[in-house]
């Protein structure tokens, strides 16, 4: 355990607990933060694609 230096929060960028990501197959951000409404309509824009 090295805290906020550990390499996931280094490379994401995480500063605050909780906080969560919705990373694509690849890594990459597609959202950060979504939680209840957005985060249900976020996937819904994902799955008709």
């Amino acid at each position: 355990m090295k805290g906020w230096q550990n390499e996931v929060a280094r490379l994401y960028g995480i500063r605050a607990i909780p906080q969560n990501y919705l990373l694509d197959p690849k890594g990459k951000i597609i959202g950060k933060n979504l939680r209840g409404d957005a985060l249900e309509k976020r996937l819904e824009e994902l799955m008709g694609e």
